[in-house]
């Protein structure tokens, strides 16, 4: 199993901190989701099978401008099951990216091509499948719909497939391709898990043509998405005020947390709206000195860097501001020593 952000439990006991006094930036949802009210989710959708006939397909059909849609059990799902559906491929996918991608296609057999997002354009005539994110987590790296529209283009003339997890792309739905996806081998995969702050429920959504969705619901099998799930999934989908709001407030969030971050000698190499990303030499450190303060970020080790999530309330702003002070404080002290002995040694 592939290590992920969001794991509190092994964090307390990793650090000797209870659980309930950490906060975690760790995994990029937005953390003022939308709320289900008990009353909304029927006892029918507990004690019944899930039903397609429910409206979920219209409203998602709907806000996502898709012609053809397959909800599934979070786009985990989806990213587990595609590449079951393609014989031995060359696939691209980015080289610091969410890493799954990688590790399901080269656990399939596939001859997996772990590339710099800046080199996409090159290696493409090269590839039978490229694996996208936009914007990229964690680096926030972002494709123009243009620029995507013409890479499916190219690989799909030679029967390649295009696959874009959209994650992170709720807040900007104008950069979307999900309203193209009726050509063949344009894929886009959707989530309520980050911008709605929906993770728990698991719903996603896989955007393509028909053919490729009946083929892989073939592979899911019946009920993949839960009653409960389905009912809470329809009614935030609808929400379109809430929605509207919510991009108001993580535009601003997102600002005011590379405006932090920045401050304190952390400046932010990429991100979006949901989460910021700071590539520095010394990321372990920044990492675990603010796990021993119960703040818990995304350490990448295969480039050193800590990705950032958003605070929700005013207690958490205040908490990460005054415990990233104490920590640059900490690092500016054990450098100085660190400078301190290098001269002694020398002379």
């Amino acid at each position: 199993m592939l290590e992920h952000g969001g794991r509190l439990q092994q964090a307390a006991q990793r650090y000797g901190l209870p659980r309930e006094r950490w906060l975690d930036l760790s995994t990029g949802i937005n953390p003022i989701g939308w709320q289900a009210t008990a009353a909304a989710v029927s006892v029918a959708s507990w004690n019944r099978l899930p039903e397609e006939e429910d409206g979920l397909m219209e409203a998602a059909e709907m806000y996502y401008g898709a012609p053809t849609i397959l909800p599934v059990s979070g786009s985990q799902a989806a990213i587990q099951t595609l590449p079951r559906l393609r014989s031995r491929s060359r696939v691209g996918v980015p080289k610091l990216g969410y890493n799954e991608h990688a590790h399901r296609w080269a656990q399939a057999g596939h001859d997996v091509v772990p590339l710099a997002v800046a080199d996409f354009e090159a290696a493409l005539d090269g590839l039978d499948v490229l694996v996208a994110s936009n914007p990229n987590n964690p680096t926030g790296e972002r494709f123009a719909p243009d620029q995507l529209l013409d890479w499916h283009a190219r690989l799909h003339s030679r029967g390649g497939w295009l696959v874009i997890d959209e994650a992170f792309i709720d807040s900007t739905p104008e950069c979307s391709v999900a309203r193209f996806t009726d050509r063949e081998g344009l894929i886009v995969l959707r989530s309520l898990g980050k911008f709605f702050g929906l993770a728990g429920a698991r719903v996603g959504f896989v955007l393509a043509s028909r053919e490729l969705l009946r083929s892989l619901a073939e592979w899911l099998g019946p009920w993949a998405l839960a009653g409960p799930s389905r009912v809470v999934a329809k009614a935030s989908l609808l929400d379109q005020a809430w929605q509207k709001s919510t991009r108001q407030r993580l535009r601003q969030d997102g600002r005011r947390l590379a405006v932090l971050l920045a401050s304190h000698g952390l400046k932010p190499a990429g991100g979006c709206d949901l989460f910021q990303w700071v590539s520095v030499p010394n990321a372990l450190e920044v990492h675990e000195a603010l796990a021993r303060q119960g703040i818990l970020t995304r350490y990448f080790a295969t480039a050193p860097s800590v990705r950032f999530g958003l605070p929700a309330k005013a207690e958490d702003w205040g908490r990460l501001e005054t415990a990233l002070s104490i920590s640059r404080d900490v690092q500016e002290i054990a450098e100085n020593a660190r400078d301190e002995a290098k001269r002694e040694a020398r002379s």
